[in-house]
């Protein structure tokens, strides 16, 4: 059997230096750790703070939907969903259409976190667009056409 080569350490730099999805990844982490930051005052955190506001709906989305919306499977949106149902922020249903989905909408309690953490939400976004100095719309549409 035959050894691999190993890459040279410049390999190993340009990709450090150019690889889109290794800063996407750091980028990701650093901005949620941000916005954990920010919502650990109403409880939540930046994850849980998407998922409700995924639901405010005016019909109670599926499952599925969710998922689709936060680019995650069924089963992680519903292992996510469990602690906001424990902590009376969410309810699920099965689905009237559709005797074998399930649909989650938000309680008063969960509007009422909601409505608490999306001024947060906005001082903290602001922040960070100001940082990007007007490249912030650049920044969406190229995430966009990459998702």
């Amino acid at each position: 059997m035959t050894t691999p080569i190993p890459e040279p350490y410049a390999t190993t730099l340009h990709i450090r230096d150019h690889c889109l999805c290794l800063h996407a990844q750091r980028a990701a982490r650093t901005l949620s750790r941000r916005f954990d930051e920010a919502m650990r005052p109403v409880g939540i955190t930046s994850g849980q703070f998407s998922l409700l506001n995924s639901l405010n709906r005016p019909e109670p989305p599926t499952i599925g939907a969710v998922a689709t919306l936060l680019a995650m499977d069924r089963s992680t949106v519903t292992a996510n969903l469990k602690p906001l149902e424990r902590m009376g922020a969410v309810v699920m249903a099965v689905d009237a259409k559709d005797r074998r989905g399930r649909r989650a909408a938000l309680t008063e309690t969960g509007r009422a976190l909601l409505g608490a953490a999306t001024p947060i939400w906005r001082a903290v976004h602001g922040e960070i667009e100001a940082g990007l100095e007007g490249q912030g719309d650049a920044l969406r549409a190229g995430m966009v056409r990459l998702s």
